[in-house]
């Protein structure tokens, strides 16, 4: 009997309801429910949610990302975005914390086959080294989300999952981080945590909030678990020939996420099928790689061969502008 109420409760809750029909409340009791008939103990339950709010702050900041085209259809020139992304102080401290791994580094790559420049780049990009990791209430801001209906799904899913993390005894105070509820030092959203977060200095924790070893090797675990192939760089910077036929290069591959990002992607050659119409990679790239063209902002501007490494980083997050960013600040990283 038992089971079959909890069926028929999990049917409920999955039913989806528009925000407008429902209150925070109401709607934060579904959630509720959800939680305790997976498992989350009710003295957790309390404490995440007592005094839960709407956020409308966390709403406004749903709206609007970066690398998305404006109202005439054109994107931003990559490079005001890697003026900010990639400038000299990201890089300069990115070599020192690179330096400061020591044989940690050789240690990560042996282990998971990413190289460390690229741990240090997301680390780097995602919270400036751990400087700062967001001061949002998890709790409030996924509630939020999930309430407001527009990925209501995915929201959920994350709420529920935050509250399984402060099952384990991790304080709320703790569970702070940006808008989108995203945490720690390399912003792991709560289902990344349970899933792929890693104890990277054998102490028995998964510390991604303050420990570097944890941090780099949840990071490394990620990129693992998302394909990431051993010896192979993101990309390389390329030379266009004039008059390069774009329109025969078009991609004809609609991808099932992220379409719009890989959109802009020309289709998938080999390097030296690629050499063979001009374009020429201007660093090392083996000829029997895969590799799409791109050039951010059109014809006639910088263009890179990405590989299908440069996949692996969109995963972390679905966005041209900060794929590039990350790979570029890797190199400066490492060079």
């Amino acid at each position: 009997m038992r089971l079959k109420l909890l069926a028929f409760l999990s049917l409920l809750i999955a039913a989806p309801v528009s925000a407008q029909d429902m209150s925070f409340d109401a709607y934060l009791q579904t959630l509720i429910a959800r939680a305790r008939a997976e498992g989350v103990s009710e003295a957790t339950i309390q404490r995440m949610t007592y005094d839960l709010t709407p956020n409308s702050r966390v709403i406004q900041l749903d709206r609007g990302q970066p690398g998305t085209p404006n109202t005439s259809g054109r994107y931003s020139p990559l490079q005001s975005y890697l003026d900010t992304h990639v400038d000299a102080a990201r890089v300069n401290g990115g070599r020192r914390n690179y330096q400061a791994l020591g044989p940690l580094a050789a240690q990560m790559e042996a282990r998971y086959g990413v190289p460390a420049k690229m741990l240090v780049a997301i680390w780097g990009h995602e919270t400036n080294y751990g400087s700062y990791t967001g001061d949002f209430d998890l709790a409030r801001s996924l509630a939020t989300l999930a309430w407001e209906g527009r990925r209501r799904d995915l929201f959920a899913t994350e709420f529920v999952d935050l509250l399984k993390i402060a099952d384990m005894g991790v304080s709320r105070s703790t569970l702070k981080g940006s808008w989108a509820g995203a945490f720690g030092y390399p912003q792991f959203l709560p289902s990344i945590y349970l899933r792929l977060a890693q104890d990277g200095d054998g102490d028995g924790r998964r510390n991604i909030w303050n420990n570097r070893s944890d941090t780099l090797a949840s990071i490394a675990n990620y990129f693992r678990d998302a394909g990431w192939r051993r010896g192979q760089p993101w990309g390389v910077q390329a030379s266009v020939p004039p008059g390069l036929d774009w329109s025969a290069l078009q991609s004809r591959t609609n991808a099932p996420v992220c379409a719009p990002v890989h959109g802009r992607h020309s289709r998938w050659k080999t390097v030296s099928e690629w050499r063979a119409l001009g374009v020429r990679p201007q660093a090392y790239l083996g000829d029997t790689v895969m590799a799409t063209l791109f050039q951010p902002d059109g014809p006639g501007t910088r263009a890179w061969l990405l590989t299908a490494n440069y996949r692996v980083i969109l995963e972390y997050n679905c966005s041209n502008y900060y794929a590039m960013s990350v790979g570029l600040l890797a190199d400066e990283i490492a060079r």
